[in-house]
């Protein structure tokens, strides 16, 4: 110990220190403010500034669509009466035909749904038709098939008349 008894007060602080200190803070506090409202989605200014799409285009895309599912229908159908394909083959065929072009016309995965999933979602009632009464029959139930003439209309009666 030392041989006087005095106290020293703590060391002070400036006021600059304090100052400093205030500046960071705000300084901080205004990069936090930055950030949020430069990363927050802007949803309403997304959807002002999309392009309006072109009137004839989606009619366009759609008459295009019909046409190439037509034309794989018609090569299945010449097939089958070619002999190349026998009823079952042509019936499966024009099923995975038909649920295709309501995948890429709808966007539906009819491709992996069964006829309940169909039905249940209430799409177009040609394709529970064309797939109930040709395509189910003619693919899953030993008696013999119906005539693949008759799915290759019912698949018509889908492409021409999708929504």
């Amino acid at each position: 110990m030392s041989g006087t008894d005095e106290l020293y007060p703590p060391a002070q602080y400036g006021w600059g220190w304090a100052l400093l200190a205030i500046g960071v803070l705000v300084l901080i506090a205004g990069i936090a403010w930055l950030v949020i409202v430069l990363t927050r989605p802007r949803r309403a200014l997304a959807v002002a500034s999309a392009p309006a799409p072109l009137p004839g285009l989606t009619a366009d895309v759609a008459t295009l669509l019909r046409q190439e599912y037509l034309a794989a229908i018609a090569e299945i159908e010449a097939d089958y009466r070619a002999g190349a394909t026998d009823a079952r083959r042509a019936h499966l065929d024009l099923s995975h035909t038909v649920r295709r072009f309501v995948n890429e016309y709808s966007g539906i995965e009819a491709p992996v749904l069964a006829l309940d999933d169909l039905v249940r979602m209430g799409v177009h009632p040609a394709l529970i038709d064309a797939i109930g009464r040709n395509y189910y029959p003619s693919i899953f139930r030993r008696t013999a098939p119906i005539d693949p003439l008759v799915g290759a209309a019912a698949a018509r009666t889908v492409v021409t008349t999708w929504y």
